[in-house]
């Protein structure tokens, strides 16, 4: 089941270590943009899979358009609480509010209720943070996201967590975290911000130290930097004592991208705004942890800038209304959306994320302005 999740404001080590520490419970997502109390309802999962349809492309983008008249007349397959409150400026995705089952959290609840909200809660200060130095952790984080190395000149930020408001969040661990994912892949897939979370969580599993005893995987998932290329299209690293494998495969808009003339460094590139990226289908049956992200890329400017055109059921897109920017991005996150569920009943281990677009990153600003 692929589950949505609001991440506007949400701190990228913090997010990664909520969800991902604690693997029965990856279905929880964390909303810090609302604070009214709202029903407990007694789903557990969502799905964000778009409504069925045979007709064509204009049809299914009205249909994406129209959602909420749709959904009463589609009976959907499981429970969905959806968060109706506006969302901070910055995003354009509807928060999907997941409630999970209280007997996974160990606290117990004062007003009876059977069910943890995650998404209700506050920062409060934890001397224990940060979970890893910010001086340190140079194999896996780029200079350009190390906050310590940049001029800022506050950081009390650092010691913040996320504090349910009803519940307990388990405490990140690095060594009882690498026990529970023995034997298993973590796969983020998506634009910069998937590469911070990657490159987050592999700083908060490692403590920000250099183990030597970590693998390099990346050849065996075909990540390597193309040719002129400043970096490679992703990296994987495997922990030896445990089996686990926490990789990342840069998608900037998590559709299939395939040169015109692969002969051609300047090819224009089709972009089939209606397939998953090749990798996705190449690896996925090796998954058992992905995170999928896109936002920021899906504006003019780098559509152009990237030559990619439209395509869609493998010919170059002629419908006014999807060639929008916003309806394109839209016919991408539910065609991919819709295609890993229908991937779940062969790879039933898996848990499948999708976390909206959130804040930019930038210097020499305040998170709102752009910077310099």
């Amino acid at each position: 089941m692929l589950i949505a999740f609001d991440s506007d404001v949400f701190d990228v080590a913090s997010h990664t270590s909520g969800d991902l520490n604690k693997l029965e419970d990856l279905n929880k997502p964390v909303d810090l943009n609302k604070s009214e109390d709202q029903p407990v309802q007694e789903s557990t999962l969502v799905n964000i899979e778009t409504e069925e349809t045979t007709e064509t492309t204009e049809q299914h983008i009205f249909n994406i358009e129209n959602k909420e008249e749709i959904d009463d007349k589609k009976k959907p397959q499981i429970p969905v609480v959806e968060n109706t409150e506006p969302l901070a400026e910055e995003s354009s995705v509807i928060i999907e509010d997941v409630r999970v089952p209280q007997a996974s959290t160990g606290k117990n609840f004062s007003s009876g209720n059977k069910v943890c909200n995650y998404a209700k809660g506050r920062w409060v200060v934890d001397k224990r943070r940060p979970l890893y130095s910010g001086f340190k952790c140079k194999r896996w984080l780029s200079d350009m996201w190390a906050c310590r190395l940049t001029q800022r000149p506050e950081f009390g930020y650092e010691t913040y967590k996320w504090q349910p408001a009803n519940c307990d969040m388990p405490e990140f661990e690095r060594s009882a975290f690498l026990k529970r994912m023995q034997d298993k892949t973590i796969a983020f897939v998506g634009d910069s911000l998937g590469r911070q979370q990657f490159q987050s969580l592999m700083c908060m599993v490692t403590g920000g130290e250099d183990i030597p005893e970590v693998q390099d995987a990346g050849k065996e998932y075909g990540l390597s930097a193309p040719h002129g290329a400043a970096r490679p299209n992703g990296w994987a690293f495997r922990f030896p004592e445990t089996n686990t494998t926490i990789l990342y495969y840069w998608s900037s808009c998590l559709c299939d991208l395939v040169p015109l003339n692969s002969n051609d460094p300047a090819s224009e590139v089709a972009m089939h705004l209606d397939r998953p990226p090749s990798f996705l289908k190449q690896y996925l049956h090796q998954f058992d942890v992905l995170i999928l992200n896109t936002g920021h890329h899906w504006n003019r400017g780098k559509v152009n800038a990237n030559r990619w055109v439209m395509y869609v059921d493998g010919k170059p897109n002629q419908n006014r209304r999807l060639a929008m920017i916003g309806n394109a991005k839209n016919l991408t996150i539910h065609s991919v959306a819709k295609w890993v569920d229908s991937q779940l009943p062969s790879h039933p281990r898996l848990k499948a994320f999708f976390r909206t677009i959130s804040p930019r990153h930038f210097f020499n600003g305040e998170w709102n302005t752009g910077g310099s």
